[in-house]
């Protein structure tokens, strides 16, 4: 059974690897880095400090910690697992399509770009209850991990894996925010906080 999945996911890898061009390469190389997002993560700094005021300190440091436990619960992941990166995997590197012969570390299940990018559209989707958002920031994190099947470094199961991990971390990080912020101390700690989960 793990032989014919690991082949199924093989056979899907290389297929939706085959489709590229010189301007998806750029598209889905700039799509692959982190530091190219620093205005989205400011955008979204700035209005939960305009929608939650005092209560964005906590805020901060919940998504701080939730992004420091997707990281660090991945490289586990790729150390138990032990999962070849495609780029990495003898068998098949003739057959992929790489942007500027950029790899990786050696090993690739779960993807890290995966896990963080769900982690962060599951909780922020939790917090700011809009569906505008809500559909934006999952295409953006999806698209973000699809880059990395184009530039050949991922299998579509290191990627799903990172999704499962960055949602469910998200959920529950969201179901602890939650409790907090009811809870009698954080009553005492920041002001405003009658107001409940939405600010409002």
């Amino acid at each position: 059974m793990i032989e014919f999945l690991n082949k199924l996911d093989t056979d899907l890898f290389l297929f939706l690897n085959s489709f590229h061009s010189p301007f998806w390469d750029k598209v889905m190389l700039f799509m692959s880095k982190r530091w190219e997002w620093i205005p989205l993560y400011l955008l979204l700094a700035g209005w939960v400090i305009y929608k939650f005021r005092w209560k964005s300190v906590v805020i901060f440091v919940v998504v701080a910690l939730l992004i420091i436990s997707s990281d660090q619960v991945s490289v586990l992941f790729k150390e138990l697992f032990q999962r070849l990166r495609p780029c990495h995997n003898p068998g098949i590197q003739n057959l992929i399509h790489m942007v500027n012969d950029y790899c990786g570390k050696k090993y690739g299940f779960v993807s890290n770009h995966a896990a963080n990018t769900f982690t962060l559209a599951s909780f922020t989707s939790f917090l700011f209850r809009n569906k505008w958002y809500s559909l934006f920031i999952f295409f953006w994190a999806a698209l973000v991990s699809y880059s990395r099947v184009y530039l050949g470094v991922h299998y579509p199961g290191d990627i799903l894996g990172g999704m499962l991990l960055g949602a469910g971390l998200g959920i529950l990080f969201f179901w602890l925010y939650s409790r907090l912020i009811s809870s009698p101390v954080y009553a005492k700690l920041i002001p405003g906080n009658q107001k409940g989960l939405n600010g409002v």
